[in-house]
């Protein structure tokens, strides 16, 4: 063993990487054994909550079979990464890729956003939208390729608008057991858990009462409760009040709660990350499983009537708020809330349509207004024509650093069409928090993007580089890893990714896509389920 070499495996023993019995068998001739698949070559490795090294990573099949110091194994495909850092694929747990991944287009099932930033896995269903169909949902038999791994949830909304409607009342009482038959089954065929967007109509109909009955149904079965909150702002009960309420309702339902997207949004709560995260690290300290996502973008992305239009003006559907716009009687009202849920956005500036009408795209909200001077106006004549998407830039990055740099919180996109973080939520985190704030650091950056959602969620077998795990694995270049995409440019792939691995299949190949779809449809293993 020459100098340079015991050095190596000196310290990858101290981290206990490897035994030095491995040592020894690795300075061993291999030349007579079967070769790896794929030989990922002087990289520098994360494996996983653990220190980095430099060295290899091999795969057969689907499985990564070595990590450890540089071996002369032999392999059918080497891939030089002298320079470059090899991780775990990265897992995303909020996005709204349902219906890519439902197309028809095998393309469109490949999720190349996703792919060309190093994203192998992904939940979907989140914010209350997954479908009660688990089965339908996941395919697994249906002879589907997928770009990428992907699981659901089950959804309040899917199951509320299947059963009640969107109406503003409570189900009665043989609607609430249909509803919790339905997340009952939904369970049993591999939903995550359950998952809530309480901001949004017809959910937001929906007592405390209601979401805690169904979110015991999902514990039952060892799920999880993922919320979109109430409020995470001031416009009914305030964020701190919903922050309030999910904890409540991970305590009566007793299952873990899982925070999508945290943020202060908005002018009247900027600043409130601190406290936010004192009273979600007292409940953790009482017992309580609390964990959040975060995009790393100062603007959400959203609905403008979402975004503007009270919840009473939307209740009954598109068709009923838009007769609500047309009486004189209530228009004043509904004229005034809008003009307070613009102010708590910071204002018409803030707003960028980002989806809608061609003739409105890239223009704000004030942009729209200029003809009269009336933002409220314009909003009105444009959700008239059509529903519209924006970007409202309504977060400050003082309360976006204190998010991200707590332990349980994980990297999240929250994908939907029109936004950039869909093409570059993790490349942005990576060059804008890592390498040019330091808000966090690389290790903390990969963690919180791997092995963390991986331990979270029981991803087995997946968010770590160790042998016998999936070989999700990317290798992405430290100094130019980055986005493309920007607001008014929000399809741009982003750059520095040379290879990612799903499942042991090359889907990037020196930055381009192969064309391989090797991902999975994951099914959470349910507790309680009676078997055939």
């Amino acid at each position: 063993m020459n100098g340079n070499y015991a050095i190596l495996a000196a310290t990858m023993l101290a981290f206990g990487l490897y035994t030095p019995t491995a040592v020894a068998a690795q300075s061993e001739s291999t030349a007579d054994e079967a070769p790896y698949d794929i030989l990922i070559a002087g990289g520098t490795v994360y494996r996983g909550k653990a220190q980095p090294f430099v060295g290899d990573v091999a795969v057969s099949g689907d499985r990564i079979v070595y990590v450890g110091p540089a071996t002369d194994h032999p392999a059918e495909r080497v891939i030089d990464a002298d320079g470059l850092v090899v991780t775990p694929g990265f897992i995303d747990p909020h996005t709204h890729i349902g219906d890519a991944l439902a197309s028809e287009i095998p393309a469109a099932r490949l999720v190349l956003p996703f792919l060309t930033q190093g994203v192998t896995t992904a939940f979907i269903g989140v914010d209350g939208g997954g479908s009660p169909d688990i089965a339908a949902t996941l395919r697994a038999d249906s002879g589907r390729d997928y770009g990428i791994n992907f699981a659901t949830y089950v959804g309040l909304g899917a199951l509320r608008q299947e059963v009640v409607g969107e109406e503003d009342r409570a189900p009665t009482e043989a609607e609430l057991g249909r509803m919790l038959a339905l997340t009952e089954e939904a369970m049993c065929e591999g939903a995550l858990g359950l998952s809530s967007g309480l901001f949004y109509a017809p959910q937001s109909y929906s007592s405390e009462g209601e979401v805690v009955s169904l979110a015991r149904a999902a514990a039952r079965h060892g799920g999880i409760y993922d919320t979109h909150i109430r409020d995470e702002s001031s416009y009914t009960i305030g964020l701190a009040g919903a922050i309030e309420e999910a904890l409540t309702i991970g305590r009566e339902a007793d299952i873990p709660v899982h925070i999508a997207h945290i943020k202060a949004l908005g002018v009247d709560v900027h600043g409130q990350a601190r406290a936010i995260i004192s009273r979600i690290e007292q409940a953790q300290a009482e017992g309580q499983v609390v964990h959040a996502d975060q995009y790393p973008w100062s603007a959400s992305g959203t609905g403008l009537s979402a975004a503007l239009v009270p919840r009473w003006a939307q209740d009954g559907g598109r068709q009923a708020m838009l007769d609500r716009f047309t009486d004189v009687t209530l228009l004043p009202r509904i004229r005034k809330e809008m003009a307070e849920n613009l102010r708590r956005r910071g204002g018409p500036q803030s707003l960028l349509i980002t989806r809608g009408p061609s003739d409105a795209l890239g223009k704000t909200l004030a942009d729209l207004a200029d003809g009269n001077g009336d933002p409220v106006q314009a909003a009105i004549d444009l959700l008239k024509r059509s529903e519209a998407g924006v970007a409202s830039f309504n977060q400050s990055e003082t309360d976006i650093a204190a998010f991200m740099q707590r332990p349980w919180v994980v990297t999240s996109s929250d994908a939907s069409a029109g936004h950039p973080r869909y093409y570059a939520s993790f490349a942005r985190k990576y060059d804008v928090y890592v390498r040019e704030k330091h808000v966090i650091d690389l290790q903390e950056f990969i963690d919180q993007s791997t092995a963390v959602p991986a331990e979270l969620f029981d991803l087995t077998g997946r968010g770590s580089l160790a042998e016998g795990n999936f070989a999700d694995i990317v290798v992405f270049d430290p100094d130019s890893f980055a986005p493309a995409a920007t607001y008014t440019e929000a399809t741009l792939f982003s750059k520095g990714v040379q290879t990612v691995l799903v499942n042991g299949a090359i889907a990037i190949d020196e930055g381009a896509p192969t064309g391989r779809a090797a991902g999975r449809p994951l099914r959470r293993a349910a507790e309680g389920c009676a078997r055939e």
